[in-house]
C-alpha cells in the first residue's frame, strides 16, 4: 500500500499501468487462442517461407549494389545489411543517418536545401542528407548487360548544406527482425491502444496514431508503425523508401520511382523494375525476408534471474510499460492490413509478441525537430522504440546520445517525466534490477 503523500503519484502511475495491462481484450488481443511468435537469432524463418526461400531473400537483403545497378547518385549504404546486421542480418546496428532543416518565418519546419556539384545543383526541402556519393569517379560499369564507361572525374556529387539549416539530427538504424508481426497488427488495435492510454492516464500520456500513405495501395491510408516518425504502415512501403533514400535505387512504387537528382546518373529510372522468375523485384524480396524473420529473443538466463524477475515487476510498477507495451497480438490469419495491401498469413496471424512498444508517436523530450509524414505537431515526437533486442545495442535512443540504460532513462522528459520521477524514487538496488531486466531484452 502507498500511504505516504510523496508516494501518491507513484501509486497512480502504477495503477494506470495495471489498467492498460488489463485492457488486453479491448486492444484486440485474444490470449485464449493466440500462440507465441517464434524467436531467435538463428537465421531461420518464422514459418512464412521455407529455409531455401528465406536464405535466397536474405541474399537479396545482403546483396551489395553497384553503380550499374542504379546505386546513388547520392546514398548512405550499398546493401540493406549494412544498416541492419547486428548480431544477424535484419537486426539493428550503430549506423546513423543524418537529417537537417530549419524553421521558416512562421515557425514551421522546412526540410534542408542540399547543394551538389559545387553548388550548381540543388535539392530543396529534403530532410535526409545522404553521406555518400558515386562521383567524382571514373569506372567501367555494366548497365542492362552492356559495359560502359562511368566518367565523371570532375563532378562533385556530395550533398552539402549551409548554415541556414539550424536543425541537425542523427537517426540510428533500427531493427527489422520480427517486423512482419508488427505489420500484422490491425490498425484498430493501435487506435484502441492510443485511446486507452490517453484515457487511463487522464491525458498525461497520449500516443499519436498517425495515418500515412501505403505506397502500394494508391491513395489509401493506414496507421504508421515503421520508421522513427511512423512514416510507413507496410514493409513493402518501408523497403521501397529505404531502397531509394538510403541506396539511391529507384523502384516501381511512387513517389520513389525517380531519383532525386540525375547528376552522374547513367541508369534509367526506375532501377529496380525487372521482375524475376517469381515476378518479384528486389523490394518484394526485402519485404518478404523481413516478414519471414523471427522476433528478437530474450536472454533467458538473465530474464529468469532474481534481479531480472524483480526488474520486470518494477518496469511495470513505475509505468514504463504504458508506452513500452510488453505484449501485442496480431490480427487473425486472413485479415487484411496496410489498407488491404497485405493479407495476414497463418504464420503471422493471431500471434502474441513482445516488442515493448506501442508504436505510437510521443513527445518524451528527446525529439529531433524533424517533420516528415505527420503535421508540425510531430516535430518533437518520436515512435516509441521497441525494446526487444536492446541488449545488442551500445548507443541508445533515436540518435545514440546515451550509452548506458540509466542515462537513457534520465533523458525521458515530457510525457514520460512522471515515469522518470518514479524510477528516480526507487532505491539504487531497485534501479539496478530494472536495468537488469532491460539487459535481458
Amino acid at each position: 500500500m502507498c500511504s505516504k503523500r510523496t508516494m501518491l503519484y507513484v501509486c497512480l502511475i502504477a495503477g494506470l499501468a495495471m489498467a492498460l495491462a488489463l485492457a488486453g481484450p479491448s486492444l484486440g488481443q485474444n490470449y485464449s487462442t493466440a500462440t507465441e511468435a517464434p524467436s531467435g537469432y538463428d537465421n531461420q524463418p518464422n514459418g512464412l517461407t521455407d529455409q531455401a526461400t528465406f536464405s535466397m531473400d536474405r541474399g537479396k537483403f545482403e546483396e551489395v549494389e553497384a553503380i550499374g545497378d542504379g546505386l546513388g547518385p547520392i546514398f548512405n549504404a550499398q546493401s540493406c545489411r549494412e544498416c541492419h546486421q547486428n548480431p544477424v542480418t535484419g537486426s539493428s546496428s550503430q549506423v546513423k543517418e543524418f537529417r537537417a532543416g530549419h524553421h521558416d518565418s512562421t515557425g514551421k519546419f522546412v526540410g534542408a536545401t542540399a547543394f551538389l556539384a559545387d553548388n550548381t545543383v540543388t535539392i530543396p526541402n529534403r530532410s535526409l542528407i545522404n553521406q555518400r556519393a558515386i562521383c567524382p569517379a571514373v569506372d567501367t560499369i555494366t548497365v542492362n548487360g552492356v559495359q560502359q564507361t562511368f566518367n565523371f572525374p570532375q563532378t562533385q556529387g556530395q550533398e552539402r548544406i549551409t548554415t541556414a539549416e539550424t536543425i541537425l539530427a542523427l537517426r540510428m538504424s533500427s531493427n527489422t527482425l520480427g517486423d512482419g508481426f508488427i505489420e500484422s497488427v490491425s490498425d484498430q488495435t493501435l487506435l484502441n491502444l492510443a485511446s486507452a492510454q490517453c484515457a487511463n492516464t487522464g491525458g498525461a500520456i497520449c500516443g499519436e496514431a498517425l495515418k500515412v500513405a501505403v505506397l502500394e495501395a494508391s491513395g489509401a491510408l493506414a496507421v504508421g508503425r515503421f520508421g522513427w516518425k511512423d512514416q510507413h504502415a507496410s514493409l513493402l512501403s518501408f523497403s521501397s523508401d529505404a531502397y531509394l533514400n538510403e541506396m539511391g535505387i529507384s523502384n516501381r512504387l511512387p513517389p520513389n520511382n525517380v531519383d532525386v537528382t540525375r547528376l552522374c546518373d547513367v541508369v534509367p529510372d526506375p532501377n529496380d523494375n525487372t521482375p524475376d522468375s517469381e515476378g518479384l523485384n528486389d523490394v518484394d524480396h526485402f519485404a518478404r525476408f523481413i516478414r519471414a524473420t523471427k522476433v528478437p529473443p530474450r536472454d533467458t538466463a538473465l530474464a529468469a534471474s532474481s534481479d531480472g524477475v524483480a526488474g520486470a515487476t518494477l518496469f511495470h510498477n513505475v509505468g514504463c510499460d504504458i508506452c513500452h507495451v510488453s505484449s501485442l497480438t496480431t490480427a487473425p490469419a486472413g485479415a487484411s492490413v496496410a489498407a488491404g495491401a497485405f493479407t495476414v498469413p497463418a504464420s503471422l496471424g493471431n500471434k502474441i509478441f513482445h516488442p515493448y512498444s506501442d508504436f505510437l508517436l510521443h513527445n518524451v523530450g528527446t525529439g529531433d525537430g524533424i517533420v516528415q509524414t505527420g503535421g508540425q505537431e510531430t516535430a518533437n515526437k518520436m515512435r516509441t522504440p521497441p525494446l526487444w533486442g536492446v541488449r545488442t545495442r551500445t548507443e541508445l535512443l533515436h540518435d545514440g546520445r546515451s550509452v548506458r540504460f540509466y542515462d537513457a532513462i534520465q533523458q525521458h522528459r515530457g510525457e514520460a517525466q512522471p515515469v522518470t520521477n518514479n524510477f528516480n524514487s526507487l532505491s539504487t538496488t531497485q534501479q539496478n534490477q530494472l536495468i537488469t531486466f532491460l539487459r535481458s531484452l
